[in-house]
């Protein structure tokens, strides 16, 4: 089996954090740290990754083919799985081959990788994308980029529940909304899912809009017959995907120093910046509460800092 147990799943702490600029504007955080669950499947990745393995598992798969750049934190994690849990993985890669930290560990952790070029791997949003790849795997299940989809969705539902079990010990009876990265928007849904209008979600966007995080979120919701969903998502890209700037870096070390919380400036960095702006611009009240999930992807900071 390629999932390990029906009952199993991580469990993250929740804690408070305590920053100058929350404490001016009196507004409290707890931050979900998805990135202490697992040491290689961290963050939000295994959530994602849940209801895709044991979708591989009814339909008897041997294991997962899935997509992503040479700093993939969906691929890192579902190479790990494989490892751990021996299934086996095929990545297919942005780009043309190279090494980076990421790769290396792909190869360590015994995923079979193949470099699609940029134009092959714009390709894998058309219809046929996954033809020749079912042929070549036909024992392996597809598992769309960043473990998307209406799966990825339903496997971060389980979010809210690990929220709601530990708000009593912040001394919390309830919260005001959420606010994460997005990169694919997968996460985002699955919390639009688990709310189900009760608290809003803020999404802080990490790609530009011509990504199509919209879309896709409309998609999965749509797809899950939700009505009434209450999200919003926010431009935190900084100019582009994996855009890096003197003032996020300054903002990341400060933060870190003040948190003891580490980030990375792909998607935690760049959110929680978005955060404090929308916070001094006066979007939220005094009293507000909100929780903001630290997706993972520490891994991909070997990347920055070598």
């Amino acid at each position: 089996m390629l999932y390990p147990s029906a009952n199993w799943l991580p469990q993250a702490p929740l804690e408070p954090l305590q920053l100058d600029w929350l404490s001016a504007a009196g507004i409290e955080v707890a931050i979900l740290r998805l990135d202490q669950i697992d040491p290689l499947i961290s963050g939000n990745k295994w959530f994602k990754l849940v209801e895709h393995l044991k979708a591989a598992d009814r339909a008897g798969a041997e294991g997962i083919i899935s997509l992503g750049g040479a700093h993939s934190n969906h691929l890192h994690a579902l190479a790990a799985a494989g490892k751990r849990l021996g299934f086996k993985t095929v990545g297919l890669l942005r780009g043309h081959p190279q090494e980076t930290p990421t790769v290396k560990d792909l190869q360590t952790f015994g995923m079979q990788l193949h470099w699609l070029g940029y134009a092959g791997y714009r390709a894998r949003h058309e219809p046929d994308f996954w033809l020749p790849w079912r042929e070549q795997y036909p024992t392996l299940q597809a598992v769309p980029e960043g473990g998307g989809g209406l799966l990825g969705a339903l496997g971060c539902v389980a979010l809210k529940a690990q929220v709601n079990a530990q708000l009593a010990g912040l001394g919390w009876n309830d919260y005001h909304g959420w606010w994460l990265a997005c990169g694919t928007g997968t996460t985002l849904a699955g919390l639009v899912l688990a709310e189900a209008g009760e608290h809003p979600v803020y999404g802080a966007l990490a790609v530009p809009d011509d990504h199509g995080v919209a879309p896709q979120v409309e998609a999965i919701v749509h797809e899950a017959g939700l009505q009434g969903r209450a999200y919003e998502l926010i431009d935190a890209s900084r100019e582009g995907f994996a855009k890096v700037d003197p003032l996020l870096l300054e903002f990341i070390e400060q933060t870190e120093q003040a948190s003891g919380i580490p980030l990375e400036p792909l998607y935690t960095g760049k959110a929680l910046l978005a955060l404090r702006q929308q916070i001094e611009s006066g979007r939220f009240p005094a009293g507000t509460r909100l929780i903001f999930v630290h997706t993972g992807g520490l891994q991909g900071r070997r990347a920055i800092s070598s």
